[in-house]
């Protein structure tokens, strides 16, 4: 005979309306991280290194 046994927890009940969910701004951070990449960018231009910088996925044949 088992020492303890497991009681099944019911989940909470809702009360009410679910409170609507805030959109955050991501605007201001993809501008920082355009700033960086495209200061990476130039950096590697002047070193001669070629840079690949593409938003778009590699066509598939």
């Amino acid at each position: 005979m088992p020492a303890f046994s497991f009681e099944k927890i019911s989940p909470p009940v809702h009360r009410g309306p679910i409170a609507p969910i805030e959109q955050k701004q991501r605007g201001v951070i993809v501008q920082i991280l355009d700033r960086l990449v495209e200061a990476r960018v130039r950096r590697s231009l002047k070193r001669g290194k070629p840079a690949d910088v593409s938003r778009d996925p590699p066509a598939s044949k």
